[in-house]
C-alpha cells in the first residue's frame, strides 16, 4: 500500500509557491490602471520657422515651385540614417520623432546622441515612442524626459511596467491596438517620412539581415501636415508623459548626465567603424557636403489613421486610412505597382484586384517570400491566396533572402556590398499608380494595418521620381524576385505554381517553393489552421 503523505513533497510546495507568485502577478497586472491625464499639457507644432536655417535654406526653392513640395528618395539604409542626422544637426527650434520602434544599438544610440545634442543647444524635442518594445527602458526614458528640453510620451502604455506578458493576457483587446507612425520632423520645414523603424536592420547595420525599406525627405507644404499628424497622436487620448507611467529616478540629471557620457563614448568609437566610412561615403552624405541635393518636384499629401482609431471598435472606419489608399490606388488606368512586405489579402481584395485587370489595369504586387519574411505566419497567411491572384491576371514577385548578393553580382547598390552576404527581408511599402502617383509610408496591405495599427504616410505627384523607382524595379526584379506562375496541368494533373527568378544571368524554375523543407511546410499548415487572420 502507497504511504499517505499528510503534507505536499517540496515539488509540490514549489508548484504551489509559483501558481501562487503567477497568480499574484496576474492579479497585479490586471488592477493595474491607466493614470489621470488632468495634469498633461498640450503642445503644438510651432510655426514661426521660416527664418531658422532650415527655413532659409528651403525658401528659395519653394517660392521656385509654388504649392509644390520638394521630396528626396531614401532608398539606401546608409542614406536614410545620413538623413535623419542632419535633421537632428540642423534643428534649430523644435525636433518630433514618432517611432513604432525604437532600438538601443549602433543607429539608435548614433541618433541619440544627436537628438541629445540638439535639446542641450535649445532645440524643444519631443518623443513619441509606441510602449510595445520599451520593456526595460523606463529608467533611460525618465532620463531623458528629465532634460528641461525633452519631452516622452509612450503610445498606449502598458501600466504594469514589470509584468507586461500578464498584462498582455489580461488586456488584450487595448494592447493589441499599436502605433506603427514613422515620422520626424525639424522646425516644422523639413521631414522624413516612410517605413523605417530606429535600429541596425532598418539602415544597413546589421551583417546578419537588412531590411530593403523606402522614406522620403520633403520639404514645403506637405510638412505642417506630417506634423499635425503628430500633434493629433502627440495630444491623443493614449499618449502618455513617462513621467506618469514610471517614477523618475531621484538620480534622474546624474543619469542623464551618465547617458551623455556613454553615447559620446559610442560615438567617438563607431567613427573609425567600417559602418561609419560607409556613411560617409553614401550619396547623400556627397550631396549635402557640396551643397547640392537633386531633388523631385510636385503635389504631395499626407494619408494617415487619426490616433483616436485604436479606442474605437476595429470596425469602425471613420478614423482609417485605408479608405483613402483605397480610393488612390483604385484611380489607376493603366498600371498599379504595389510593394508590401507583409501582404495578406482576403476575398473582398481579391476581386477588387481582378476588377482591375478585368479593365486593362497591369498589377504587380512584390512582397516576400517564405525565405525571406520575418514574419512566418504573415506568408501562410498570405500563400493560400496566390493561386487566386495569378487566376485574377496580377503579376506576384517574392523577393528572394539573397537579393542583395544578386544586386552586387550585378554591380548596382554598391553600398550593399558591404552586407552583400546579408538575408535581404522586404519592409518598404510603397504603392504607385500609372507611374506618376506614390504611397510611402508605413501601412501594409494587411489586416492589421487596416484595422489594428495606427498608420502613416506621404502620397506624392511625380512622374520623374515614379519613372525612376520604377525603371530601377523592371531591371533587377527577376535577379532579386522569384516570379510566381500558375504551371498548366498535365496527364489530368491540377495546375502548380512555379517560381522563376534569374540566377547568374541564366533563368531558373523552381517547382516547389524555394527555401521551404518538410518542417516548415507543416508549420506553414498548422499556421494555416489557426483562426489568426485578423491579427495579420
Amino acid at each position: 500500500m502507497p504511504a499517505i503523505h499528510d503534507r505536499p513533497s517540496p515539488t509540490s510546495r514549489w508548484l504551489c509557491r509559483l501558481a501562487s507568485l503567477l497568480a499574484a502577478a496576474l492579479l497585479m497586472a490586471g488592477c493595474a490602471s491607466l493614470p489621470p491625464q488632468d495634469g498633461r499639457a498640450a503642445s503644438y507644432a510651432v510655426t514661426d520657422t521660416a527664418g531658422t536655417p532650415l527655413g532659409r535654406t528651403v525658401a528659395p526653392m519653394l517660392s521656385a515651385h509654388p504649392g509644390q513640395s520638394a521630396f528626396y528618395p531614401l532608398a539606401s539604409g546608409p542614406d536614410a540614417l545620413v538623413a535623419r542626422l542632419a535633421l537632428a544637426r540642423a534643428a534649430q527650434r523644435t525636433l518630433d520623432v514618432q517611432y513604432y520602434i525604437y532600438d538601443g544599438d549602433l543607429t539608435g544610440k548614433t541618433l541619440l546622441a544627436d537628438i541629445i545634442a540638439a535639446a542641450d543647444r535649445g532645440v524643444h524635442v519631443r518623443l513619441l515612442l509606441d510602449d510595445l518594445h520599451m520593456s526595460g527602458q523606463d529608467r533611460i526614458l525618465s532620463a531623458l524626459d528629465d532634460h528641461p528640453n525633452i519631452e516622452v510620451r509612450l503610445f498606449n502604455p502598458f501600466t504594469a511596467r514589470s509584468l507586461r506578458m500578464a498584462q498582455m493576457a489580461l488586456d488584450y483587446s487595448r494592447l493589441n491596438r499599436r502605433m506603427h507612425n514613422k515620422s520626424m520632423t525639424a522646425d516644422n520645414q523639413v521631414t522624413i517620412v516612410g517605413g523605417r523603424n530606429i535600429g541596425d536592420a532598418y539602415f544597413s547595420a546589421d551583417k546578419g539581415s537588412d531590411f530593403t525599406d523606402l522614406d522620403l525627405l520633403l520639404a514645403g507644404p506637405v510638412v505642417p501636415e506630417v506634423s499635425a499628424v503628430f500633434d493629433d497622436y502627440w495630444n491623443g487620448a493614449v499618449a502618455y508623459p513617462v513621467s506618469a507611467l514610471a517614477k523618475p529616478p531621484e538620480d534622474a540629471a546624474a543619469q542623464l548626465q551618465a547617458v551623455r557620457e556613454y553615447l559620446d563614448e559610442h560615438v567617438a568609437e563607431a567613427r573609425g567603424g567600417e559602418y561609419s566610412q560607409t556613411l560617409q561615403a553614401s550619396g547623400l552624405a556627397q550631396a549635402l557636403e557640396g551643397g547640392k541635393l537633386p531633388a523631385y518636384w510636385g503635389r504631395a499629401t499626407v494619408i494617415a489613421d487619426k490616433a483616436a482609431k485604436v479606442t474605437l471598435p476595429p470596425e469602425d472606419d471613420s478614423s482609417h486610412a485605408i479608405p483613402k489608399l483605397a480610393k488612390l490606388l483604385g484611380s489607376a488606368q493603366q498600371e498599379l505597382a504595389l510593394v508590401s512586405p507583409y501582404f495578406v489579402p482576403d476575398r473582398k481584395s481579391v476581386d477588387w484586384l481582378a476588377q482591375m485587370t478585368k479593365r486593362g489595369v497591369t498589377v504587380r504586387i512584390l512582397t516576400n517570400s517564405f525565405a525571406a519574411t520575418d514574419v512566418s505566419a504573415v506568408h501562410a497567411g498570405y500563400s493560400p491566396w496566390r493561386e487566386d491572384l495569378l487566376e485574377a491576371g496580377v503579376e506576384l514577385y517574392e523577393l528572394k533572402p539573397s537579393a542583395y548578393a544578386e544586386m552586387a553580382r550585378e554591380g548596382q547598390h554598391a553600398h550593399r556590398s558591404m552586407i552583400s552576404k546579408s538575408r535581404a527581408s522586404l519592409h518598404a511599402k510603397s504603392y504607385m499608380v500609372d507611374r506618376h502617383l506614390l504611397f510611402v509610408g508605413s501601412l501594409n496591405l494587411d489586416p492589421r494595418s487596416a484595422r489594428l495599427n495606427t498608420e502613416m504616410g506621404v502620397v506624392v505627384d511625380s512622374a520623374a521620381l515614379c519613372e525612376a523607382l520604377g525603371k530601377n524595379l523592371d531591371q533587377a526584379l527577376l535577379d532579386v524576385a522569384y516570379k510566381v506562375m500558375l504551371a498548366p496541368g498535365t496527364d489530368g494533373n491540377a495546375a502548380h505554381l512555379e517560381w522563376v527568378t534569374r540566377e547568374n544571368g541564366l533563368l531558373r524554375t523552381y517547382d516547389s517553393e524555394p527555401g521551404m523543407g518538410a518542417l516548415q511546410h507543416l508549420g506553414q499548415g498548422l499556421l494555416r489552421m489557426l483562426p489568426i487572420e485578423e491579427e495579420l
